[in-house]
């Protein structure tokens, strides 16, 4: 199975369960696991197809994914009980999540465009839109608001694949570089609480105070 399938793969299910858990969390149906899952695996993959106009999207033309989601779901809905801390389960999938498909979605984006700043901004959207999807259906925190690096992590990587890829790098290396770029960045901030800087100004104020 050549390498961009297998991270096209292990990205949607690795997403998928970081949904399941999320529903998990929130004590929600089957059903509720099942859409998680689903959302939260196929979700970034859509965006990006949606953006370089590749219709119908991956997961129409192979329903192998919506198996995967709702096998990863179902999965998840039995065993989830066993996980001491969730939470916690869930952020280091999301970051290997992160880091698989960073590199799947700037492939795809260099493949359909031949543009290194497309493809970066592909691998950016397909590595965090499910997360994004997810917390907000879930109704947890977003991971954009989190303090931790998150959307930098993908960029790193994506733009790692892509300098490899420009240079002419074996597909086996950039692959590896961009995972390994991205979960370093990623893992580490998890880890060590890496931010980057913030701006200057204060909280903004209530509405009601400024009407």
């Amino acid at each position: 199975m050549p390498i961009l399938e297998i991270l096209d793969y292990a990205g949607v299910a690795v997403f998928a369960a970081t949904g399941a858990l999320s529903a998990s969390r929130k004590q929600l149906d089957i059903i509720g696991y099942l859409f998680l899952a689903s959302v939260t695996g196929i979700g970034g993959g859509t965006m990006r197809d949606v953006i370089l106009g590749a219709t119908p999207v991956f997961w129409v033309l192979n329903p192998a994914y919506l198996i995967i989601c709702a096998s990863v779901g179902f999965l998840v809905f039995l065993t989830s009980h066993r996980f001491e801390s969730r939470y916690r389960v869930l952020v280091w999938l999301d970051a290997i999540g992160l880091s698989a498909y960073c590199v799947m979605g700037a492939a795809k984006g260099l493949a359909a465009t031949g543009s290194p700043t497309v493809a970066v901004v592909t691998g950016i959207l397909t590595a965090t839109f499910g997360g994004i999807l997810r917390d907000l259906l879930a109704g947890e925190p977003s991971v954009l608001l989190r303090p931790e690096i998150y959307v930098t992590a993908a960029l790193v990587g994506a733009g790692a694949f892509v300098l490899a890829t420009v240079i002419g790098m074996p597909l086996a290396a950039t692959s590896a570089i961009g995972v390994l770029s991205a979960f370093a960045v990623r893992g580490g901030a998890l880890r060590y609480g890496w931010t980057l800087p913030t701006g200057k100004a204060g909280p903004g104020r209530h509405p009601n105070d400024v009407m």
